[in-house]
């Protein structure tokens, strides 16, 4: 398999392992409170982040140059972004313990035509008409998604996924204010997010953690693949991939982690797509990406425009975001 080939793969697992945590998370949730797994996932990555970093530090003070477990710079920015991936994470598992796995996977990846309007605002000009078009099928896809078998009152879960989509893009417009420009380590980073996590959440769970050492060896499994693989490993590959490939090919072979969510809760969860949610899911994948890519090229656009002028803060979207593997 050729260099590109192989990371091309790479990625599309990564997709692959994100879409299915949405039904490894109701898998969960329907055993165990969600705020106990919750604490186990953040608890579990952290734990192998810490390894991470010990292992790291260890390779250093062999090599005899300097060490700092967490720079300033580091704590500034990983503080409130682990408050807000914290709650990106509660909305997020309770909405996917409510709907189905593949509405969750579907409605969450609104995600990418929110985070560039949270992220021009307070900034001059604005994004294209295209752009408001491509978000007003998703919104359309939104509410085909909702309606089941009929247009009804929305579901509980699907209104939850919609707050945790708002919020995930808010938190990833925000990593973009607080850490372009910064000498910070996305794996420090990361590992200090979810201690932060596993703090905020341990005195909740706390009364549920008898429930934890009870739970049979199939629940172990889901929390250990929520924490290790779409997590920890979803991070590191995702890492090295998109270092050996372009911003633009890393996004689009991204982008296809709520197909991968839609397929994997039909096949291996039994959950069934009427004509009208099959319509949505199809425009949701559709306007998503027609967004990603109008933004992009707008981006590109200003980019060209600016390049003679004094530099400034890029427009954030999502494949310009470092990794946040907790938020998955």
């Amino acid at each position: 398999m050729s260099d590109s080939r192989r990371t091309d793969a790479v990625l599309l697992l990564v997709a692959l392992v994100w879409g299915s945590s949405y039904l490894s998370a109701q898998t969960a949730t329907s055993a165990l409170p969600v705020l106990v797994v919750l604490f186990a996932r953040y608890a579990f990555s952290a734990l192998a982040c810490l390894g991470l970093v010990a292992a790291g530090r260890g390779k250093e003070r062999e090599r005899g140059t300097g060490f700092r477990l967490w720079t300033r710079e580091e704590v500034r920015a990983g503080l409130p972004l682990g408050v807000t991936q914290a709650a990106v994470l509660v909305v997020e598992t309770y909405g996917v313990a409510h709907t189905t796995a593949a509405n969750a996977g579907l409605i969450i990846s609104l995600t990418i035509v929110l985070t560039p309007l949270l992220d021009r605002a307070g900034h001059p000009g604005g994004l294209p008409p295209a752009f408001y078009a491509a978000a007003g099928v998703c919104v359309l896809a939104v509410g085909l998604l909702m309606s089941g078998n009929g247009f009804h009152a929305p579901r509980l879960g699907d209104l939850l996924m919609l707050g945790a989509a708002l919020i995930r893009a808010v938190h990833v417009a925000l990593v973009g204010r607080l850490t372009t420009g910064r000498p910070i380590r996305p794996l420090h980073l990361t590992t200090l997010q979810t201690v932060i996590g596993t703090a905020l959440f341990l005195p909740a769970a706390a009364p549920g953690l008898p429930e934890l050492a009870r739970a049979d060896s199939g629940t172990w499994l889901q929390l250990l693949y929520l924490a290790l693989f779409c997590s920890v490993f979803a991070f590191l590959a995702q890492t090295w991939a998109v270092q050996r490939t372009s911003a633009s090919r890393a996004s689009l072979l991204l982008g296809t982690e709520p197909i991968w969510a839609a397929a994997i809760g039909i096949a291996l969860g039994g959950e069934h797509l009427t004509p009208l949610t099959a319509l949505g899911a199809t425009l949701m994948v559709t306007g998503t990406y027609w967004g990603q890519s109008v933004e992009r090229a707008h981006r590109a656009a200003q980019a060209r425009f600016l390049a003679p002028a004094a530099p400034t803060r890029p427009v954030l979207s999502l494949e310009a975001a470092p990794a946040d593997p907790a938020a998955r």
